[in-house]
C-alpha cells in the first residue's frame, strides 16, 4: 500500500501519510495484529443482523398480526433497501469518508436499530394488541408501525456502511504486491468466511430458538449487546488499522461518460480510433490502476474521450473538465458495467425464487406441524438454516470430490463453467417453485379438511424446497458473483460487490410488486384473492409459486439465447495489468 495513500486510523483520525508504524507504541500497523479486531467485529456484527433477518417473518407475523401482503411488503422492502444502500455506502465511503469511518458510523447505525427493534418488545405498548383467535387479530396503529419502521430504516442504513466495507477494509491490511501479503489475504478470506460461517450458524439456531421458544425480549437483548461488543471490539483496535484515503467514486466517473459523450453524440467515430483521443497514462503515484485495453463495444461511448478542440486540455495535457472530456481509461470502466448487465438480469430473476423461501415458505412452516417428539417443535425461521446446509454440502462434494476425482480421471482441473452454473441454477429455481407448488397444495387441503389453522402434514415437507434454494445460490449465486467479479478491473472489484447487492435489492422489489398485483388481480369482482390475510389456507399461495416458476422457464430461455454470449473469460496479460474484456459477439 502507498504511503501517500494510506493512514494509521488514531483516535484522530488525521489526515496526515501512513507512517510505517503505529505512533502509539512503535509496532507495525496493519497485518494479522489488525485482522484480530476485524474478525471480531465482523462475527458479531453478523451474529445480531443475521438472527433479525432470519426471523424477521414469524416476529411480524405473531408480534404485530401482520397479514400476508403487509407483511411481504415490510419484509421485501426493508430486505430491498438494505441492499440498495450499500450502493450509497461504497459511494460515500471510496468518495468522502474512507472505510473506516463507513463502517464505524454503520455499526452505529445498526445498534441504534437494533436497541429501537429491542424495544418495540420491551414496551408491550409499542406492538398491538393479541390475537383471539385466528380470524380476530388487531392490526397495528400508524405511530406503532413508525416506530418500526424507524428500527428496520436505521438497520438499512447501518447495513449500508458495513457490507461494501467490511471485506474491503480487511483487505487494506496486507501488501498485496508481495507473495507473503498475497498468502496472507487469501488466508483472511478463509477465517472471514468461517467466522461468518460460525455467527451465521449461532443465529440461525440458538438465537433463533431464544426468539421463537423463550422469549422475544431476550432474543432481541442478546443481539443488540452483541452489536455493543462488536462496535467495542472495533474502536479497540482503531490504531492498528491502516486505512486508505478517500480515492473519489467510480460512479461519478461513470456518470461523467454518460454526460460527455451525450454532448458528443453528433461526433462521426472512424473505424479504428483515427480521430485522437484522451488517453493518458496511469499516475506513476497509483501503480495498482489497470490499464484496460480498447474494445470495439458500444462503440458510442468512446465519443467521450474524442478531442475535438485542443482547448479541452491544459498546458499539462489534462482533461480541464471532466464532464466533458474522458479518458479511455473511463470510457473502458463503464463498458465493463454495461458488459455484465446481461448475466445481471439473470441473477435478478433467480433471486426473486430465492426470496420466497424467507417469506412466504416461513409462512408454511409456520401453519405446519412442527413438533419432534413430545416436548419440542421446530422454530420456523430454523428452515432457512436447510439452505445453508445444503449450499455448504454441495460447495464441500464440488471442491473436495468432484474436482479431485476429475483431476484423476483427465490429468487437469476440469470445472464447471459459469454458464453451465447459471444454467444450473436457473433450473433449480424453477424446480424449486414447482415443488413449493405442489407442497402447499397438500399442506392447504390437508388444513381444509382437518378444519385446522396448522396443517397435519408435518413441517418436514418443506425441505425439498429449502434445499433446492440452497443449490439456487450454490450455482447461480456464486456463479453471478464470480462472473460480477471476474468481469471489472481491481478498481472496480466494490462496484462488483455493489451492483450485486443491487441485483438482490431489485429482486425483493419486483418480488413485492408481483405479491401486490397479483393480489389486486385476484380480488377482482368479489373473488377470494390468491395471497393475503393471515391465513394462508385461505390463499391460493401454490399458484403464485407457479408464476414464479414460469418467470424462471422464461430467464432460462433469456439467458441460454441471449445472455449468455456476454459470459466471456478474462485474460489476463503480461504483468495481469492488461485485461482484455472483448465481447466475442459485439462484432456479429
Amino acid at each position: 500500500m502507498n504511503s501517500t495513500e494510506d493512514e494509521i486510523c488514531s483516535s484522530n483520525l488525521a489526515n496526515e501519510e501512513t507512517p510505517s508504524h503505529s505512533a502509539a507504541d512503535g509496532k507495525k500497523a496493519g497485518g494479522w495484529r489488525a485482522i484480530k479486531y476485524i474478525l471480531g467485529n465482523e462475527s458479531f456484527e453478523k451474529l445480531a443482523s443475521m438472527s433479525l433477518v432470519s426471523n424477521i417473518t414469524v416476529y411480524l407475523r405473531t408480534e404485530y398480526n401482520m397479514g400476508g401482503i403487509l407483511l411481504i411488503n415490510v419484509v421485501n422492502i426493508w430486505s430491498g433497501s438494505s441492499n440498495v444502500a450499500s450502493l450509497a455506502g461504497a459511494y460515500i465511503s471510496d468518495a468522502y469518508l474512507g472505510r473506516f469511518r463507513t463502517l464505524l458510523f454503520g455499526s452505529l447505525a445498526s445498534l441504534l436499530g437494533m436497541g429501537t427493534m429491542t424495544l418495540t418488545v420491551v414496551i408491550p405498548q409499542l406492538q398491538p394488541s393479541k390475537c383471539t383467535g385466528e380470524s380476530n387479530c388487531p392490526q397495528p396503529q400508524s405511530w406503532q408501525l413508525g416506530f418500526l419502521f424507524a428500527g428496520l430504516a436505521l438497520l438499512a442504513i447501518g447495513a449500508g456502511g458495513i457490507r461494501p466495507c467490511n471485506i474491503a477494509f480487511g483487505a487494506d491490511q496486507f501488501n498485496t504486491r508481495t507473495d507473503k501479503g498475497r498468502a496472507q489475504l487469501e488466508s483472511f478470506f478463509n477465517w472471514w468466511y468461517f467466522s461468518f460461517t460460525v455467527a451465521l450458524l449461532i443465529a440461525l439456531t440458538a438465537v433463533v430458538y431464544v426468539q421463537t421458544n423463550i422469549s422475544w425480549v431476550l432474543g432481541f437483548a442478546v443481539p443488540t449487546a452483541c452489536l455493543g461488543l462488536s462496535l467495542c471490539i472495533f474502536l479497540l483496535g482503531r490504531k492498528t488499522y491502516i486505512c486508505k484515503k478517500p480515492q473519489g467514486s467510480i460512479f461519478v466517473d461513470m456518470a461523467k461518460v454518460l454526460a460527455a459523450a451525450c454532448r458528443k453524440r453528433r461526433q462521426t467515430l472512424g473505424p479504428n480510433w483515427e480521430q485522437p483521443s484522451y488517453d493518458p497514462s496511469p499516475e506513476e503515484s497509483e501503480p495498482g490502476v489497470v490499464k484496460l485495453t480498447r474494445t470495439y463495444r458500444f462503440r458510442f461511448l468512446d465519443k467521450a474521450a474524442l478531442i475535438i478542440d485542443p482547448n479541452e486540455l491544459d498546458g499539462q495535457g489534462m482533461s480541464k473538465n471532466g464532464w466533458r472530456l474522458c479518458s479511455v481509461q473511463q470510457v473502458e470502466q463503464f463498458k465493463c458495467l454495461i458488459g455484465i448487465l446481461p448475466v445481471w438480469i439473470t441473477g435478478i430473476a433467480c433471486f426473486i425464487a430465492m426470496d420466497q423461501q424467507t417469506t412466504f415458505g416461513v409462512l408454511q412452516a409456520i401453519q405446519m406441524n412442527k413438533s419432534i417428539g413430545p416436548h419440542f417443535e421446530i422454530p420456523p425461521g430454523w428452515m432457512t438454516l436447510f439452505s445453508m446446509v445444503s449450499l455448504s454440502i454441495w460447495i464441500f462434494i464440488y471442491e473436495r470430490i468432484y474436482i479431485p476425482q476429475v483431476r484423476k480421471i483427465i490429468k487437469k482441473d476440469k470445472r464447471l463453467t459459469v454458464q453451465q452454473r447459471i444454467s444450473t441454477g436457473i433450473i433449480m429455481s424453477i424446480l424449486c417453485m414447482l415443488v413449493a407448488g405442489i407442497v402447499e397444495r397438500k399442506r392447504r387441503e390437508s388444513a381444509l379438511s382437518q378444519g385446522s389453522y396448522e396443517s397435519p402434514v408435518t413441517v418436514a415437507l418443506l425441505l425439498p424446497q429449502f434445499v433446492l434454494s440452497g443449490m439456487v445460490e450454490a450455482f447461480a449465486a456464486v456463479a453471478v458473483l464470480e462472473f460480477l467479479t471476474t468481469q471489472m478491473p481491481e478498481s472496480m472489484r466494490t462496484v462488483a460487490g455493489a451492483i450485486f447487492f443491487l441485483s438482490l435489492s431489485i429482486a425483493s422489489y419486483i418480488g413485492s410488486f408481483l405479491v401486490n398485483m397479483i393480489h389486486l388481480i385476484t380480488r377482482k369482482n368479489g373473488k377470494s384473492p390468491w395471497l393475503g390475510g393471515h391465513d394462508l389456507n385461505k390463499n391460493r399461495l401454490e399458484n403464485y409459486y407457479y408464476i414464479i416458476a414460469a418467470v424462471g422457464a422464461a430467464n432460462f430461455v433469456y439467458f441460454n439465447f441471449f445472455a449468455c454470449h456476454y459470459v466471456k473469460k478474462v485474460d489476463l496479460c503480461g504483468d495481469g495489468r492488461e485485461i482484455q474484456l472483448e465481447n466475442p459477439a459485439a462484432h456479429h
